[in-house]
């Protein structure tokens, strides 16, 4: 299934004049997958990422990819959850644009079809936690119409 034939785009994107395609990616993709995430996510080891692919699957962890030429040049791994203070939302735990591809428009079309993919999905936000360091992706983030609404506090045990 790809992003055109599955969604609406109100993008001013064109998938056809890029020769790509936006779609979920399956199990097979794991090395793909971890070629680009262990840009975002670099003391990941292969290992430790294919056994956390796998403890998230019960809670229907989606890979999400855009490809051109068949290449995966962005990478978005999110999951519908529910909670108290956000209600039904689409969780992005990771997003990542190659770094040679970034500034070129990537990162604002995944944004689009998971915003998309949230509303199929009946959810009202998108929410991501983003490390302090990451000011780039905080100014993307900006743009694109996040609110820094809160801190996450992580305790080591």
């Amino acid at each position: 299934m790809n992003y055109y034939s599955s969604l609406k785009v109100k993008s001013s994107f064109s998938l056809l004049q890029f020769d790509m395609q936006i779609r979920e990616m399956t199990l097979k993709e794991l090395f793909t997958v971890y070629d680009l995430l262990k840009q975002l996510r670099k003391e990941l080891s292969y290992d430790e990422f294919e056994d956390l692919i796998y403890e998230m699957r019960h809670m229907e962890y989606k890979m999400i990819g855009i490809f051109e030429k068949e290449k995966l040049v962005c990478y978005a791994g999110v999951a519908v959850q529910t909670n108290l203070y956000h209600k039904r939302h689409l969780y992005i735990y990771d997003l990542v644009t190659d770094k040679e591809l970034r500034s070129k428009g990537y990162g604002k079309m995944i944004i689009e079809y998971l915003q998309d993919y949230a509303k199929m999905a009946a959810c009202e936000n998108l929410v991501l936690s983003s490390g302090l360091q990451r000011e780039d992706a905080h100014r993307f983030y900006d743009v694109e119409g996040f609110e820094k609404k809160s801190y996450l506090f992580v305790k080591p045990i």
